[in-house]
């Protein structure tokens, strides 16, 4: 996924198209259920990420109001992981 977003970011530039992608990690959807469907699996969920909990679906959609709109104008090619710190955080 990352190849291909700054692929189609660089393919779509002169268009003025831009191309961004998210990268989240475990998040709170039903999608999630099974892995954090009891108060021991959300917690040990929890604890692998350094920020100690489970991201939530408004914190994605945040992010993409964000690059949709003209705040992110000069904003292309790029990867944003929401997740936690667990992309870029060693504990």
């Amino acid at each position: 996924m990352e190849g291909l977003t700054k692929s189609l970011a660089a393919e779509f530039s002169a268009q003025k198209i831009r191309v961004n992608a998210i990268a989240p990690s475990l998040t709170d959807t039903n999608l999630a259920s099974q892995l954090l469907g009891t108060p021991e699996k959300r917690e040990a969920s929890a604890k692998r990420h350094p920020l100690q909990r489970v991201g939530t679906a408004e914190e994605i959609a945040e992010m993409t109001a964000f690059l949709v709109s003209d705040k992110s104008s000069w904003i292309t090619g790029q990867i944003f992981g929401i997740d936690g710190g667990m992309g870029s955080v060693k504990l």
